[in-house]
């Protein structure tokens, strides 16, 4: 590679117009916005969520609009309450194999710059598509194919944070009407700001909340300080001392940030979550739901056991124990026979929804009865398939001797099983119930449908999600 990585990337995203994105491209990136915005609005309840909105309430500077309040605040402001929204119910979007939440950082980055700067529609549709398709690629630059996992988590480190400053930070740019020499600018600026420790999955705390905040206000003032002037190297991301070698050390990938950008969108590869748990877990669901539908009952199991990948079962299965008996719905999130439970009791929305994950039922004497007959086990099969797939099966002896097998191998939400626009709108529909009125959630739903066909409509758009009702429901 003879050119910078920075400046290709740079100039694929000055250039990109949204003449030049293919349909389903263009379909895909508006089905984010409005998934990223009901999963931001459903999340307005947390304390986390309240504690960001105050956080930024005292500041000034009126130029972008925070989902939850009504008035605006400083674009960087909007990006990270937005941001913490987006990504504190672990129900945003997710890319396969890289393992990012790419949407949680780059449409809170997209709406506060596309306000901030005065952007058209289709200018911001364009941006995020620039500013996605770079997340993404440097999360596949981490994707270590031998192992089948992210080297970015394989040193503790929060990919979806990182990589989403700096793609953020190329969409940020071409928002503020930056030449490719700034944008480039940007992205050597908002390497420096990229950030993200993994601990909080296994030691607790909120801070994982706040990662994707953190993204898009760095990924927004990456732009910013572009635009002032200050500039970054231009071998950002593959130099000695650049983003790859400092996360990555030498297990990266650097070839995979520019190799088909343009011509193959990787956006096309993630997966819209159905349910409000962690994704390892959706399979499980769907499996034991499909028992449940074809005439088991929990009081008909003796003996279930979850058969998933190898390297998900220290997420959703250890320590078993632990996992059989979680005390918050939070824990029930990351639990696999809780997951048991909630398909063969039969969930809410699309098949599980957030009341299906309340302190109350993850400590319900029927569901605990239920999870201590669960053990989950490492399945050779699933763990071929991951993690392109995030695959499970669910097994049963029951009380009368029969054994009974459900498998499922394509991850529900995934490009092989897509959700239908009235799922989507479904599953939209039920994060805002008693937040927004039924006219701004159909306003909202409409305008996400065409944005790009029309003018300026995001300051609009947002100024409906500011006035979701914050108060608990």
């Amino acid at each position: 590679m003879t050119e910078p990585i920075a400046h290709t990337v740079a100039a694929f995203a000055h250039n990109l117009g949204l003449a030049d994105l293919p349909a389903d491209v263009v379909e895909n990136l508006r089905a984010r916005i409005l998934d990223t915005l009901g999963v931001s609005v459903a999340a307005l309840d947390l304390d986390t969520s309240r504690a960001a909105l105050t956080y930024i309430s005292a500041n000034g500077s009126p130029q972008a609009h925070a989902i939850g309040l009504p008035g605006p605040v400083s674009a960087v402001d909007a990006a990270f309450a937005n941001g913490v929204l987006a990504h504190s119910l672990d129900y945003d979007d997710t890319h396969l194999p890289s393992v990012l939440h790419p949407s949680a950082t780059l449409v809170p980055t997209v709406l506060a710059a596309a306000e901030r700067f005065g952007a058209d529609d289709a200018k911001a549709m364009a941006a995020f598509a620039a500013g996605i398709e770079t997340c993404i690629r440097l999360g596949m630059a981490g994707y270590d194919p031998a192992s089948g996992d992210s080297v970015y988590f394989r040193h503790g480190q929060h990919a979806t944070s990182i990589c989403g400053t700096v793609g953020g930070a190329v969409a940020a740019a071409v928002l503020a009407d930056l030449d490719p020499g700034g944008i480039a600018a940007a992205v050597g600026l908002a390497a420096s700001m990229a950030s993200g420790v993994i601990e909080a999955n296994r030691a607790g705390g909120t801070v994982k909340r706040i990662h994707c905040g953190w993204a898009a206000q760095s990924a927004v003032r990456a732009a910013e300080l572009s635009l002032a002037g200050f500039t970054g190297p231009p071998t950002v991301i593959e130099g000695r001392f650049g983003l790859l070698q400092a996360f990555l050390r030498d297990d990266s990938r650097p070839e995979a940030v520019i190799d088909g950008l343009g011509r193959e969108w990787l956006t096309r590869d993630l997966f819209v979550k159905p349910y409000p748990a962690n994704h390892f877990l959706h399979a499980v669901i769907d499996a034991a739901d499909a028992l449940r539908r074809a005439g088991l009952r929990p009081a008909d199991a003796a003996e279930i056991t979850v058969l998933a990948p190898g390297p998900v079962i220290r997420t959703i299965g250890e320590p078993i124990e632990v996992k059989r008996t979680p005390k918050t719905g939070y824990q029930a999130q990351f639990s696999g026979p809780y997951a048991v439970t909630v398909g063969l009791l039969g969930g809410g929305g699309l098949g599980a929804a957030r009341a299906d994950f309340t302190d109350a039922r993850a400590q319900d004497p029927l569901r605990r009865d239920i999870m201590a007959k669960v053990t989950v086990v490492e399945d050779p099969e699933c763990t071929r398939v991951f993690p392109h797939q995030f695959p499970a099966a669910v097994r049963v002896r029951t009380v009368d001797g029969r054994e009974l097998v459900e498998r499922v191998m394509y991850t529900r939400g995934g490009p092989q099983r897509r959700l239908s626009p009235d799922e989507l709108h479904r599953k939209f529909r039920d994060n805002v119930v008693g937040r927004l009125d039924p006219e701004a959630r159909d306003r909202v739903i409409a305008v996400v449908a065409r944005l790009g066909e029309d003018d300026s409509t995001i300051p609009g758009l947002m100024r409906d999600v500011g006035r979701a009702d914050v108060t608990p429901r």
